[in-house]
């Protein structure tokens, strides 16, 4: 009787995979960008436990212009006889049944990567069509799905020498709400698997951009350091790796110069945010090894300072990977391992092999020491400081030196602080504020660059003291967010490059030592007015040049009389038109000639021509504005010109660069949404002339006045235009992704000066908004 319900196992395969539809986000995670890319993985992570059992060595991810992935290894291929008892083959068991598969039979993989083990068939079930195809015993076979129901039955469709299982799938719209997959986040995923299992090549090709990269790194860990370090190196890179209880790990450390330490955790090649048991045992060791070592090496004075956990983690880059059968998870992200028996194997391993690592390497051992030692002297340091800061604190706030101007509330959430650039402005904001819930801090000058100092050294910091100070948290370990004063803390400074870099400095504070403010929402800035316009009695403050100019288009338009159009739609083409004309001028800083850029935009049939057939329209369009065309240089990839217009002599180089250039490629979509309109108003004239004699008529009589800085409003403007909640534009400052954040202080705000300049050299040309 058992027998025959298994022989109507098809239904009960839809049942279980109805489930997945129904509820999706239990399987994936959830319906958005993560759940689509975690398809990906999914099927990856597959391929990446046939390399770990080693039987593969080479993955090929494709994204596809119609939408799909592909995922291709050369593995053993996914078996293709009859499952003993489900009455089909076992791939089609595999891709239909939830929770089938090698993972589940421990002979198969040992340890197998790939969080909930639902395997493939989670994906099948999301996908409006899967295709697997896998190469076997000299055969080719196939099977088609659709929704996770096969439309066909596994075919052989050919002969092959090779062996391997590829997978490829439609994700279904029905189910996920995005259906675009990232190639950025795929890609630093696929290069952690490649860091992990030094064996596997990936290749990863978008069709959509025509992007293709491979990873592969012989040196596995010890690369992965190198490539996640972003300063000086004070230590070579130490890497070990063991085998103990069916339990592997690897490790590779090195020290920095920096301050903070970056330890990256992995189990079976997933992610570990959160950490947990191999990453307690990892530093439990480290302690140990470096604490054993200071006491048997430091002289008495040096020793003076009592060592903790954190200093011997001071400028510490790490990778922890750890490979294991089972492992238990820890909260709803599986983002923290929990299996106990992990922290033990991992602490013995990493104390033996650093104690032996020093013994061997003396001066190396001394630097790290050393290390360890300053970092305890600093942390000791920025106690006191801190203590200091409290006694004041306890004073009352309002006894700071003239500096903090308070709001009468004492509700955190109602109150806020502007933390406003120089006296002047300051001044100004502390007149016009409300001054029941609006505190004013003016800061003198820039404040200190926290990402080349310790806490010791920042906390003597006036500007950072008083923060602090006002903010009323405190910082490093007695930081508890419940003591914050105020809800908003809002940065107000000059639109100009100097209030930029005070921005920065402030957010960089902000990140390395009170992230949870940002985190929390408390951080905003205010962006003051670039613009008044006045004219009689009539006075607007206008925030940026967009704004100004969609102002002079509503207001100039009354002095028209445009025949056939209604005022609604002329207002709309306007506004287009500014916006194609503010393009072009984006467009004009990167290419010297922008005429002959815009000639090509509002032509772009021409470039499908050849550079041959080009060159001739361009010397014709060229001789009806008056430029003569000195020298040219024409070969199959570009067309170089010497021209002489009236101003001067021109270098113009015309190549694919130019037609790719998301400028050239958004200034052409406004443009034909421009020509779509009906223009016979404009009784052909020049669209952006045109436009300009429409501001113009709204600027006759008017004064305008571009704000330098905030010093340059009287109180009252300051308070109408940036302080009053009526009329204000805050900013809300968020961290979507902690990583590239760390990536980009370190970038700008460190020490290194050669990554910085390249960046800059490789992004000036897209600078917006520079004031000089």
């Amino acid at each position: 009787m058992e027998n025959k319900n298994y022989g109507a196992s098809n239904i009960k395969v839809l049942k279980g995979l109805e489930a997945v539809r129904k509820r999706p986000g239990m399987y994936i995670g959830d319906t958005n960008i993560n759940g689509l890319h975690h398809m990906i993985y999914e099927v990856v992570d597959n391929s990446i436990d046939e390399a770990m059992a080693g039987h593969c060595n080479s993955i090929k991810i494709t994204l596809t212009t119609e939408g799909s992935a592909i995922i291709e290894d050369n593995g053993r291929g996914i078996p293709v006889d009859m499952h003993p008892t489900e009455n089909m083959p076992a791939a089609t068991v595999v891709l239909t049944v939830l929770h089938a598969g090698g993972k589940f039979d421990k002979d198969t993989y040992k340890v197998s990567g790939g969080l909930h083990g639902v395997g493939v068939s989670v994906v099948n079930a999301l996908s409006k069509k899967l295709i697997m195809t896998i190469k076997k015993d000299g055969n080719i076979y196939r099977q088609e799905f659709e929704k996770g129901i096969p439309t066909t039955n596994l075919k052989i469709i050919g002969q092959t020498k090779e062996h391997g299982t590829t997978i490829e799938f439609f994700p279904d719209g029905e189910v996920m709400e995005v259906l675009d997959f990232d190639a950025d986040i795929l890609i630093k995923r696929f290069k952690e698997m490649a860091y992990l299992n030094q064996n596997v090549t990936l290749f990863f090709k978008d069709e959509k951009t025509g992007k293709e990269e491979k990873y592969h790194f012989e040196n596995g860990l010890h690369q992965f350091v190198e490539d996640i370090n972003k300063k000086p190196f004070i230590s070579p890179i130490i890497s070990f790796q063991a085998m103990e209880e069916d339990t592997e790990v690897e490790i590779a450390l090195a020290y920095n110069e920096g301050y903070d330490e970056k330890v990256l955790s992995f189990v079976n090649n997933i992610r570990t945010p959160d950490g947990g048991t191999h990453e307690a045992g990892f530093r439990a060791g480290l302690s140990r090894a470096i604490m054993n070592y200071i006491e048997a090496n430091a002289n008495s004075r040096e020793k003076d300072s009592k060592i903790q956990g954190e200093d011997v983690r001071e400028g510490l880059v790490a990778i922890i990977s750890t490979k294991i059968m089972e492992p238990q998870f820890e909260g709803q992200t599986k983002g923290k391992l929990g299996s106990s028996f992990v922290k033990p194997i991992v602490q013995k391993l990493t104390y033996e092999k650093l104690a032996k690592f020093f013994e061997e390497n003396p001066n190396e051992a001394r630097a790290i020491m050393q290390k360890a030692l300053l970092a305890a002297r600093g942390r000791e340091a920025a106690k006191k400081a801190r203590e200091l800061t409290r006694k004041k604190d306890s004073l009352s706030v309002g006894t700071l030196p003239g500096k903090l101007a308070d709001c009468q509330s004492k509700d955190p959430k109602e109150s806020e602080i502007y933390l406003v650039e120089g006296d002047s402005a300051g001044g100004s904001a502390k007149q016009g504020r409300d001054r029941v819930y609006q505190a004013i801090l003016p800061l003198r000058g820039k404040i200190l660059n926290v990402e080349k100092s310790r806490l010791d050294k920042i906390l003597k910091s006036d500007e950072i003291k008083n923060m602090i100070t006002a903010f009323g948290c405190g910082i490093g370990e007695e930081f508890d967010i419940e003591k914050l004063r105020y809800h908003k803390i809002i940065i107000m400074t000059d639109a100009d490059v100097d209030g930029s870099h005070i921005q920065t400095l402030l957010m960089t504070f902000f990140y390395r030592y009170l992230k949870p403010l940002i985190e929390n929402g408390h951080i905003y800035i205010a962006q003051p007015p670039l613009y008044r316009f006045k004219k009689g009695k009539k006075e607007i403050y206008l925030k940026d040049e967009k704004a100004l100019s969609e102002f002079l288009i509503e207001n100039g338009i009354e002095n028209f009389n445009f025949e056939g159009i209604g005022n609604k739609e002329l207002l709309e083409i306007l506004k287009f038109i500014a916006h194609y004309r503010s393009i072009l001028k984006e467009l004009e800083k990167r290419y010297p000639m922008i005429e002959l850029v815009k000639f090509l935009i509002e032509n772009r049939d021409y470039i499908s021509l050849s550079f041959e057939e080009m060159y001739e329209k361009i010397e014709i369009f060229l001789k009806n504005i008056e430029c003569n065309i000195l020298s040219k240089s024409i070969s199959q990839e570009q067309i170089t010109l010497y021209i002489q217009t009236k101003t001067g002599l021109v270098e113009m180089s015309i190549d694919e660069n130019l037609f790719v250039d998301n400028f050239f490629e958004e200034a052409y979509f406004i443009y034909n949404k421009i020509i779509e309109r009906n223009l016979d108003f404009a009784k052909n004239k020049d669209l952006i002339q045109l436009l300009e004699e429409v501001e113009d008529s709204a600027k006759k009589g008017a004064y305008i006045q571009r704000y330098k800085g905030l010093g340059e409003m009287n109180p009252e403007q300051l308070w109408e235009t940036t302080m009053t909640p009526q009329n204000r534009t805050l900013i809300k400052v968020k961290l979507d992704n902690d990583e590239k954040a760390d990536e980009i202080f370190t970038l700008f705000m460190g020490d290194e000066v050669e990554p910085r300049r390249v960046y800059i050299q490789e992004n000036a040309k897209n600078v917006k908004h520079l004031d000089v």
